[in-house]
């Protein structure tokens, strides 16, 4: 819920499910997706590659398959 608005139940599971990942991820996603609206696609896989290239350097990673092996929500820093 965003200031008493409902948004159903699909909307608020979806929300809920972004949210609990990795906060470097969800915001990498975004960025690639806004910036592919204005480029080639050559220059597009160059620019995810890059952003992927940053999450393999992050804790991120490391936390959310340790978190997977060990059955328990995993825990990122935040931004």
């Amino acid at each position: 819920m965003i200031s008493g608005l409902s948004f159903g139940t699909n909307t608020e599971e979806t929300m809920t499910g972004i949210a609990a990942k990795s906060p470097l991820a969800v915001t990498g996603t975004k960025e690639v997706l806004l910036r592919s609206r204005e480029i080639t696609t050559d220059q597009g896989l160059d620019y995810i590659a890059t952003w992927n290239s940053a999450m393999l350097l992050s804790d991120d990673l490391n936390e959310a398959i340790s978190a997977h092996v060990q059955k328990r929500k995993p825990f990122f820093a935040k931004l």
